[in-house]
Parts: structure tokens; sequence; C-alpha cells
């Protein structure tokens, strides 16, 4: 049975500028067959005066627009990234100030690699059934984060999305349940003072990715007593273009259900926007009555499963704000050379 809570609104933002997968083939000297591997084509990569908290705030502006409420209701806003602008600061506020959200609002940074955004959406969730507010907003933002010639930056990308949450009674999708699965797996981190993230190398794959997300969504549809057949889409984690499909079939779900929410061949993998953008996307084309499968997941590891079921209210909600695929073929493409300029990647320091 559906709960008292889900989403109200719904917004996605990808930057304008794309540098395609064989421009970094031709740069780094990489065989072509790598990034044919992963299943990437090309990349969204943010310009030299965009960060996670502008792209933030744009998919976010779209979420209130779609879920049509006065921002001052909102009294929670959760920021989930692991490319924030400052060490020490939070986004969040700068979000919600931009907004005409405060003061009178909670405001947090949350973090766990790419699953940071997914646990301000279940905190959101569990604060609304509790009748501690009507409206949270949650924002997922991350910029392309890369160290320069790794196997990450074929895939390493931009982007947002951004949820209202509020009362099942205004929401375009309610939530039916969700499940979340945790452990202690080091495959992907970032030192204290390292600029970019280092990866496990097989670990990323097994037991982290694939063990995580299956053991979530097996206990979602346990827990609701639900198969694969009884959902219409499916979206996971999407840190390749492969991945996704691959724990999909390993769980039942047939590519057709995958496909509408995969985004990473396309626009590369936008870390806390990975699987959320996804699923904004479904939303920018789901019926009333489908049930929609969310499946995030973090490094370190952890992941969570949501059951959504569309409401009649969507088709009213789903011009008021840019759809996710406007942003997707708005794109202009650059080299590496440009790109390495626009996200800084050299050092100007005299010698």
């Amino acid at each position: 049975m559906p709960r008292g809570s889900g989403i109200v609104g719904w917004g996605g933002y990808v930057p304008r500028y794309r540098i395609k997968a064989a421009e970094i083939v031709r740069v780094w000297g990489w065989e072509p067959s790598v990034p044919a591997g992963l299943g990437v084509k090309e990349k969204a990569v943010e310009n030299v005066d965009e960060d996670s908290v502008t792209m933030g705030y744009e998919a976010a502006r779209n979420a209130i627009a779609r879920a049509n409420v006065d921002p001052r209701e909102i009294k929670a806003v959760f920021f989930g990234t692991e490319s924030k602008p400052y060490a020490v600061k939070p986004s969040a506020t700068i979000i919600a100030e931009a907004l005409g959200i405060t003061p009178e609002t909670m405001a947090s940074d949350l973090e766990f690699a790419c699953r940071a955004a997914s646990e301000g959406l279940r905190a959101s969730l569990a604060l609304v059934e509790a009748g501690y507010m009507k409206y949270a907003l949650v924002v997922a933002s991350d910029t392309a984060q890369a160290n320069p010639g790794d196997v990450l930056e074929f895939t390493a990308a931009s982007g947002a999305a951004a949820f209202v949450v509020g009362p099942a009674s205004e929401s375009v999708a309610v939530l039916e349940g969700v499940y979340t699965y945790v452990t202690d797996t080091p495959d992907f981190w970032r030192g204290q003072h390292s600029r970019y993230p280092m990866h496990g190398e097989a670990f990323t794959g097994e037991p982290a990715y694939f063990h995580h997300i299956e053991s979530a969504v097996k206990g979602l549809m346990e827990k609701l007593g639900l198969k694969p057949e009884d959902f219409d889409y499916a979206v996971f984690h999407q840190p390749n273009g492969k991945f996704p499909l691959r724990v999909g079939a390993r769980l039942g779900f047939p590519k057709e259900k995958i496909l509408p929410g995969l985004l990473t061949p396309i626009i590369g993998n936008t870390y806390n926007a990975s699987a959320l953008l996804g699923f904004a996307r479904i939303l920018d084309q789901a019926k009333p009555g489908q049930r929609i499968l969310v499946a995030p997941f973090g490094s370190g590891a952890g992941s969570d499963a949501y059951s959504f079921i569309v409401t009649d209210r969507i088709e009213e909600a789903r011009n008021r704000a840019p759809k996710v695929d406007d942003y997707v073929n708005w794109k202009r493409y650059i080299d590496y050379a440009m790109h390495a300029r626009m996200r800084k990647l050299y050092d100007r320091r005299p010698v």
C-alpha cells in the first residue's frame, strides 16, 4: 500500500558542453575498446563558471516549478555531492538562499559517495511522513572528477537532479516502500587532501556495486511482495553504461525497463545525480499507475531501493519545467584542451 509521502516536483540539469570518448582516447593513447567496453560515447562537463552548487540550483528551480509550491514552505534542504566547492562551508545554504527558502529551514550537506543525495531523499520522506514538515528539497549534484588519464575520465561527468518531497495527496509519485543495505566496503575513496578519487579496480563491481544493489532490491521486493514484472521501469546507479543492464538482468529486469532511465552512455556518470537524474527522466514520460524502481548506490558502500507509484497529478506538473532530454539534446562539443582549461586541470603556478 502507498505510504504518506512522495515526490511532489522533480527537475534535472545537464551542462551544455560535451567531450567525446574518442577525444580522450586520442589525448591519452587508450585503446578505443576501453570506452566501448564501458558503454560510453561522450560525457557532459561543466563550464568554467559552473559547479555542483550552480547546477544543483538549476535542477532545484525546475523541481520547485513542477511542485508549484511556495519555497518558504520548504523546511529542509539536503544537498548530496562528492564535489562540493567548499571544504568548510555548506552548499545547501547557498541553494536555499538563492531559492528564497531561508531562514526558517534545515539545511545540510550529506556525504556517502554517490549515495549522499539518496540519504537526503530517505530522510525527507521520513520527515514528511512523521509530520515534522510538509515539504523538503533534495538536491543531487556533481562535477566531472577524475584524475587526468585515468580510466574514470571516460565516465566522470557533470549533472544535477532535484526533488521536492511532500505529502502523498500532492505527489506525482507516491512512495510505496524503501529498503537500504550498507556495509564497509572500500571500493572507491578519496583521501582528505587528494584532488581526485581512487578506485579499487575489480572491487568496484564485486563485492561493491552488484552485491549492494542486488541485496537492496531483493530486500525491497520481499518486503513489498513484488516481482520484477510488477515494475514498469527500473533505474539503477550508472557508473558506466554496462553495469545497470547487467545488474538488472541478474535481478530479472529486461533491458526495455532499464533503457528509458539509462543516461550514462550519452552524458556520462553524474555521480550523485546518476540514478536520480535517470529517475527524473522517467518521470518526464511515466504514466499514472505505473510503478518505478529506483536503486542508487554509493561506494563505501551502500544502496537504497525505492518503489514509487505514479499518480494522475504527473500530467499537469510535467510541462512546468524543461525535461531532462531538453538538456541532453542541447549540447556543444569541445576538445580536450578546452576541457582542461574549463576544469582547471593544469597548474598555472610559476616554476
